[in-house]
């Protein structure tokens, strides 16, 4: 490979990695966000869920068990079996159900993403560091640098639209992501809804946006920590 295409090469890499980043941590977040128990319980005792849906705590805390096991299962169809005023019950309808095979679709892709993603950067991260070697070490971290910038800049663009009208950002969501009228359900009537009410996922954007600016904020601090303790001794001959 000629000396022009090497260049190019790098930059293009580089430029790879930079855009792994904020989806890397996006993907990683959520991944951890829908098999946190935490986060569901915090959903049943802060907004009632209990009282609302007549199931007591315990059979809550199952049925939470339940749908992440599903999330990481070869199971196409959720079913979901808790205890109601004695007697087994099932806990979702026909729709309900349509909806969460469509949520696993994108929960698994999500998943792929992340391992995507993640795999690029540590191929890109190996070859700097170990095979490189001292050349590329600065580069590297403008480039963590850089990525963990954008990622903060793109949350918060993105949380300022959500916490400004979170309906209309919660509705356009849905309609990117699903091609049915599945997500639109009675929570009057459909326990998914009563489970998982707006109030939930409004906690849910707000701790996913929070954890995802401190992952970048840490990892763009170091790096330019880093940029700054060797500042002039190393070579950008990486495509910095």
């Amino acid at each position: 490979m000629n000396t022009t295409a090497l260049k190019y090469v790098r930059i293009i890499s580089r430029w790879l990695f930079i855009m792994c980043i904020p989806l890397f941590l996006l993907t990683s977040v959520i991944a951890v966000a829908i098999n946190s128990q935490w986060l569901y319980g915090h959903s049943f005792n802060t907004y009632g869920v209990q009282e609302t849906t007549g199931i007591e705590k315990s059979e809550l805390e199952k049925a939470a068990t339940q749908i992440t096991r599903y999330f990481n299962s070869s199971e196409e169809y959720l079913s979901v079996i808790v205890i109601k005023d004695g007697a087994d019950f099932v806990l979702f309808n026909e729709k309900e159900v349509a909806h969460m095979k469509d949520v696993k679709a994108l929960v698994r892709l999500d998943y792929y993403v992340l391992l995507g993603t993640g795999l690029f950067m540590l191929f890109y991260s190996v070859l700097n560091i170990f095979y490189l070697r001292r050349a590329c070490y600065r580069p590297l971290a403008s480039a963590v640098f850089r990525g963990g910038s954008i990622t903060i800049g793109l949350i918060l663009i993105l949380g300022i639209i959500a916490v400004a009208d979170f309906d209309v950002f919660f509705t356009a969501f849905h309609m990117i992501s699903f091609a049915n009228d599945f997500w639109l359900l009675d929570p009057n009537s459909d326990y998914l809804i009563m489970l998982f009410p707006g109030g939930f996922w409004y906690d849910c954007v707000i701790y996913i946006a929070v954890a995802i600016v401190v992952s970048a904020l840490v990892a763009a601090l170091i790096s330019w920590w880093y940029m700054k303790k060797v500042n002039g001794h190393d070579s950008y001959a990486c495509g910095g």
